[in-house]
């Protein structure tokens, strides 16, 4: 019987060149084809939402495989966490209608990026923030961003051999946090699709906005500028997060 199973996967993506299988790299979606491949004996392709870059983790990455098969969701579950390395780990595993995609079905994304803004370093999670040495104006960072809310063209914030069609995207929400007791800011965005780096150059030019080297408003020209050589610069992949990918309802069709 051929099923369809949605898995949703947290990854710690520092030892991983990005998503994306390569041949003689290791990937986040080769490792888990490899590990269905152990399970089954069969060459199982596993779709993602979407790519995430080398060193960028997720907590909610959605993927999807098809596959004639008798085993049970939570057979599958158990036996990608038991042969997956601890970096990689299936939060869930639904069975599906057949019909779903992991990429194109995907309605929004959600990605966070973690900022340690204090003088000192941290030893323990040095892998998972950008430390930033001098105090952010959090607030000038906030007024800054919500001239990304609605639709517009990104060109400004997108890396150079990016694949798409047009720089025009979506975004319906954005937030930035108070600095929390150990300095940490998290700055938060979900839109209908990303560019290349588009979230880590977005946090690059509000890092000049926090440090004052660039107005809120000279924030804005920039994204109206299309330019992407006005923008700052592209912050290190270890601060993001792929969070959420959100869905229209879909119905499992059991085990």
């Amino acid at each position: 019987m051929r099923r369809n199973f949605k898995l949703v996967i947290e990854y710690d993506g520092t030892a991983y060149h990005g998503w994306q299988r390569q041949n003689n790299t290791p990937t986040v979606q080769g490792a888990i084809e490899a590990a269905l491949e152990a399970m089954t004996g069969r060459s199982v392709v596993v779709i993602g939402s979407g790519r995430t870059d080398a060193g960028v983790h997720a907590t909610g990455q959605v993927a999807n495989f098809c596959i004639e098969t008798r085993l049970t969701s939570d057979v599958f579950a158990n036996g990608l966490n038991s042969l997956l390395p601890p970096d990689i780990v299936v939060k869930d595993c639904v069975g599906i209608d057949e019909s779903f995609h992991a990429r194109y079905d995907a309605r929004s994304k959600v990605y966070d990026y973690r900022i340690l803004n204090r003088p000192i370093p941290a030893a323990l999670f040095r892998q998972y923030a950008w430390h930033i040495k001098k105090s952010l104006d959090l607030e000038a960072m906030k007024r800054a961003i919500l001239w990304l809310k609605g639709q517009h063209d990104f060109s400004a914030f997108e890396a150079a051999g990016s694949p798409r069609s047009h720089a025009v995207r979506t975004v319906m929400g954005v937030n930035l946090t108070e600095k929390d007791e150990n300095g940490y800011v998290i700055f938060s965005i979900e839109a209908d699709g990303f560019l290349r780096h588009m979230v880590r150059n977005i946090v690059g030019t509000l890092v000049d906005v926090g440090l004052r080297k660039i107005s809120p408003e000279a924030f804005r020209n920039i994204l109206m500028s299309k330019d992407r050589n006005q923008a700052g610069i592209t912050a290190p992949a270890h601060g993001l997060f792929l969070r959420q990918v959100k869905y229209e309802s879909q119905h499992t069709s059991g085990d």
